[in-house]
Formats: C-alpha cells, structure tokens, sequence
C-alpha cells in the first residue's frame, strides 16, 4: 500500500513556496531543481495544486503563492488535490466476480466495510496532519541541523 509519490513532492512543494514567500519568485524550474523532478511532473503537481484552490499562480511571470494558511491545508486536502479517488484506489480487490466459486462471488461484500473502515481511518489521520504542522518538523529539522553544524565547528574540549 502506498500514497502516491506525487503527494511527498506536492508538499516539498508547498513548504517552499511558503519559505520562499518574499524571498523568490517560485516557478515550476525552480522547484524542479529543489525537487529534482522532472518540469512537467512539478507542472503537473503545481496545475492540481492550483485547481484545488491550495496556490495560485500569477499568469505570464509566473510565482506560486499559497492561498490559504497553512493551518487551513490539510495533507488529505493535497492528496486529494493530487489523486482525487485516492484512497478507494489505495486498497484493491481483485478482478473475480463472476467465476462459479462462491468466495469469488462474495469476497467483493466481504471486504467491503472492512476496506471502507480502512479508508476512512487513513483520511482521518490526513485530516489531522496540516501543513503547519509539516512547517513546524520542517523547521525542527533545520534547527537540528543547524545545530549538529555548529558542533561540528567548534572545537571540542
């Protein structure tokens, strides 16, 4: 089971165009190279992005903004944004139906509320994680960062 890949790169986006906010113009080249994705995946990223109401990007010069505080985008809103019948396609049931045996006839029904049990348990916790929350580890991380740097260059005694 995996959440597309497509959603790590949505958010390292997000989280630059927030930190680059009255720093840097950011364009789809741009976060190509912070990324290391290919320009027409990050277009195709930054294009979702945008028609899900999360950035908006200015015409002709380009420059992507957020459009709404970061306490106010949830990473289900990104998923969604990114895969908008994500989850149902997150847990699979084979193709079976119509073969004589009887579980092939009935295991669609069977897994039914269970995998529904399931979906709803995971967007509940995207729910739950907001891109502020992802800013707040994103800075902890550069804090110890910082810090394990200036270790590094002190001289120990």
């Amino acid at each position: 089971m995996q959440i597309s890949i497509k959603c790590s790169i949505a958010v390292h986006c997000l989280i630059f165009i927030h930190e680059a906010k009255g720093k840097a113009r950011v364009t789809s080249a741009l976060l190509a190279q912070s990324t290391g994705c290919n320009p027409v995946v990050i277009r195709t990223v930054i294009s979702a992005l945008k028609k899900a109401g999360l950035i908006s990007v200015a015409r002709g010069t380009g420059g992507a903004e957020l459009c709404r505080d970061p306490a106010d985008i949830t990473l289900y809103q990104i998923y969604r944004a990114l895969k908008p019948d994500g989850l149902s396609c997150l847990i699979g049931i084979h193709p079976c139906q119509g073969r004589p045996c009887p579980v092939a006839q009935n295991i669609r029904t069977v897994l039914r509320a269970p995998y529904q049990k399931i979906e709803d348990s995971v967007r509940q916790a995207m729910e739950g994680i907001t891109l502020a929350s992802l800013l707040e580890e994103y800075h902890r991380c550069l804090t110890e960062q910082q810090a394990a740097g200036d270790s590094e260059t002190r001289p120990q005694t």
